[in-house]
């Protein structure tokens, strides 16, 4: 099975958040003001990531893992969400996907990360099992480090499920 490189199943989207994604809001000078709603940023991430596993296993794939999903600044109503995905290591039939999540203000231009998640998904073959996946190939100094780190904790998940 031939490797992928981190470049070929990465993705990038975006989304306007709108009034239907918080579950409170009001009006200052016309302008909504609320926050989006947790549930929703963390809907849009296993999304991304799940579209990103497929892309880079070309299997369906199921969510195992969510880990370290943190929450630094809030996404306001009216900004455009901002997700980033990527694989930053494989196993035999699971993937490590990493999630950076920005908002963007369309009024100022100013971006803030808000949230960052890694996410391991297992690729399914036909019959619901597990299935091989495609070596990751980090080619950027960026790629590399995260694959390290990627491998440290994928590790240490492996020792808590053995222990």
């Amino acid at each position: 099975m031939k490797g992928k490189t981190v470049k070929e199943s990465s993705l990038v989207s975006s989304h306007l958040m709108l009034m239907e994604h918080s579950g409170n809001f009001l009006f200052v000078n016309n302008r909504p003001i609320g926050m989006v709603h947790g549930g929703k940023i963390m809907t849009l991430m296993d999304e991304i990531a799940g579209m990103v596993g497929a892309k880079h296993s070309g299997r369906h794939i199921a969510t195992a893992v969510i880990e370290k999903m943190q929450f630094f600044a809030p996404i306001f109503i009216g900004n455009k969400m901002i997700l980033k995905s990527s694989v930053n290591y494989t196993g035999t039939t699971s993937m490590e996907i990493g999630i950076r999540i920005e908002a963007e203000d369309l009024i100022t231009g100013k971006i803030t990360h808000t949230n960052s998640c890694y996410l391991v998904a297992v690729a399914i073959d036909d019959y619901g099992k597990p299935c091989k996946v495609p070596q990751i190939i980090p080619e950027t100094d960026d790629d590399k480090r995260r694959f390290k780190e990627a491998e440290i904790r994928n590790n240490k998940r492996l020792e808590e499920r053995n222990s």
